[in-house]
């Protein structure tokens, strides 16, 4: 298939897949027009890294799991290197989750401080308030 049918295939744009072509991760096989070619295989390569990236995998972290598709893997995730990025993934993403509830607890704090000084006394006006 030529490269505007594997990016509707794909859901991406011709440009998306020149840039992974770019970078490696796309093979750049020409026909003896010049045109770049494309096989199901290549279709499978975009959609690991489209279904990576919908994760928030970074492009170079979905470089494992293309390398291991284009060894003859069944799956991206079948070779050491893919489980060693999920795992860096994960740890990430574990690292973003006790920061966010750290500044949960902070926002929640102030909220509670705020609601107990309003209520403990006249209620102070408040020049942004609209009509004011």
């Amino acid at each position: 298939m030529r490269i505007g049918e594997l990016a509707e295939r794909a859901g991406v744009s011709a440009r998306t897949l020149r840039y992974y072509e770019s970078r490696g991760l796309l093979p750049a096989r020409r026909a003896v027009n010049g045109y770049r070619v494309y096989g199901d295989e290549d279709l499978r390569l975009v959609e690991q890294i489209r279904t990576l990236q919908d994760f928030g995998f970074g492009l170079e972290e979905t470089r494992p799991f293309v390398e291991c598709l284009r060894a003859g893997h069944p799956s991206g995730d079948a070779c050491p290197a893919s489980l060693d990025v999920y795992r860096a993934k994960l740890a990430e993403m574990d690292a973003l989750i006790e920061r966010l509830r750290t500044v949960r607890d902070e926002v929640a704090g102030h909220l509670m401080r705020a609601e107990a000084e309003l209520s403990g006394g006249p209620e102070p006006r408040c020049e942004l308030e609209a009509g004011t």
